[in-house]
């Protein structure tokens, strides 16, 4: 766990540095180019989109679920921008933590005033 929580370090890291030079207000996928491409600058395997297909009676099915990015293989992250998080953006990191048996997500909310109040962790 002590290499995921190093990597999870570094994602947050890379967050507040995207939304100090960028600042809140901007729409999702701004911030998802920017934090895409500083995390692979830094040498982290990064996948933007990532699908996630669903198993149903042991076939997978892909049903249009993408992963805003996925690092390293295990830490999922959901980028926002939003006014407030609600109950619907926990339950669809905790869906594509199960679905794909990761162990850790982070929701990114970057319309905030202080990066720091945007990021909430969440675990399998």
């Amino acid at each position: 766990m002590a290499s995921l929580n190093i990597l999870t370090d570094k994602v947050i890291g890379s967050a507040i540095r995207v939304h100090r030079e960028l600042g809140p207000g901007l729409l999702e996928s701004a911030y998802q180019e920017c934090l895409f491409y500083l995390l692979n600058k830094e040498g982290l395997f990064v996948e933007k989109e990532k699908p996630i297909p669903i198993k149903f009676e042991e076939v997978e099915l892909e049903c249009g679920y993408r992963i805003d990015i996925l690092v390293e293989k295990k830490l999922v992250l959901e980028l926002k921008s939003v006014k407030k998080l609600n109950k619907v953006h926990f339950a669809q990191v905790l869906s594509y933590l199960k679905l794909g048996n990761f162990p850790l997500g982070l929701l990114l909310n970057f319309n905030v005033s202080l990066m720091k109040k945007g990021i909430k962790r969440i675990i399998n």
